[in-house]
């Protein structure tokens, strides 16, 4: 009968709690229980039972916060070949032909460079990148001007890029 009491008394505090959270109607309902369930576990060690309206609300308030958390990690799908495409997305079609039509202006300003630029690009873009040593014996840069040079000509592909 007091416990009745009691929720009759805070039941309606506990949803204005879940209201402001904007939860769904059926999490609403989760932390509505959630939070009697904790009173409940927890009624013989509050220090101040007339202020078990505000312990109801903060508790409310956890829930509801525990709730939110839980549902960013989750993620609704009918079965495993949504998720499989929503894994993988493909490129649009403009996507394709953008990424193309911007590599083919890269190779067109590239062939505007100096031989040895373009070496010294290719070599240091390679996978794994080349060392500068090699870049040295395969370009005659010396080693100590292969950092600057490469920020030259970085600097001189990107005018070339956007006066293109």
């Amino acid at each position: 009968m007091a416990w009745e009491r009691l929720v009759d008394q805070y039941e309606r505090l506990i949803w204005a709690v879940t209201r402001d959270f904007k939860l769904l109607d059926s999490d609403a309902g989760d932390v509505f229980q959630v939070t009697w369930l904790r009173l409940l576990e927890h009624i013989n060690k509050l220090e101040k039972p007339e202020r078990v309206g505000a312990w109801l609300a903060a508790t409310a308030r956890n829930e509801c916060l525990r709730c939110l958390a839980a549902r960013k990690k989750v993620i609704l799908a009918r079965d495993d070949i949504v998720l499989e495409a929503a894994a993988e997305p493909e490129p649009e079609i403009d996507e394709g032909l953008l990424s193309a039509e911007r590599s083919q202006l890269v190779r067109e300003a590239l062939a505007n460079l100096p031989w040895r630029w373009q070496r010294m690009l290719e070599l240091l873009m390679a996978d794994p990148p080349a060392s500068y040593a090699e870049i040295s014996d395969q370009t005659g840069l010396p080693i100590g001007s292969i950092g600057p040079t490469r920020s030259r000509c970085l600097a001189r592909l990107r005018a070339l890029l956007l006066a293109s």
